[in-house]
């Protein structure tokens, strides 16, 4: 509901919940117990991820707060709705996907399935190559820009 995890947010502070989602990427936040670790036990950031940039995103959502972000997923529901005249519709544009293989969505029940056996092909026909990245987690363009302007490039090639 609008406000309650808002609300858990603030107790924990704008700085703690920034690092946690950054560094720790939850597809979940349970209430009363949003992140896995103590809220007393520091947080190391990791290595693509500087001070300076992590304390860049503190600083962006301590004027806009949580809402904007959290209403996308507040609003699953109605994006069906919405989105339900084009059910079956394919993706014809040539695409190439890449995730990576610590991403906990990619890790999602039927998710590897759906992308490996036929179903993200039959949706999107000129998908051209599936690229699991090895280590990588959620923020893969912030985890590694080099090798994914890399694929970018030679698929605009």
């Amino acid at each position: 509901k609008p406000g309650e995890i808002e609300g858990e947010f603030a107790e924990i502070g704008v700085e703690r919940v920034e690092k946690e989602l950054l560094t720790d990427f939850p597809v979940i936040l349970p209430k009363g117990k949003l992140f896995k670790r103590p809220l007393d036990e520091p947080i190391t950031l990791p290595s693509w991820l500087s001070e300076e940039e992590a304390n860049y995103y503190v600083t962006v959502f301590q004027k806009t707060g949580y809402t904007g972000a959290l209403n996308f997923y507040r609003n699953f529901n109605r994006n069906w709705e919405l989105l339900k005249p084009w059910v079956g519709s394919k993706v014809k544009t040539p695409a190439k996907f890449i995730v990576g293989d610590k991403d906990l969505v990619y890790h999602m029940p039927g998710m590897k399935d759906y992308i490996h056996n036929g179903g993200f092909q039959a949706d999107v026909p000129s998908l051209q190559q599936v690229v699991v990245m090895e280590g990588v987690a959620h923020f893969i363009m912030m985890e590694k820009p080099d090798e994914i302007n890399k694929y970018i490039s030679d698929f605009f090639t």
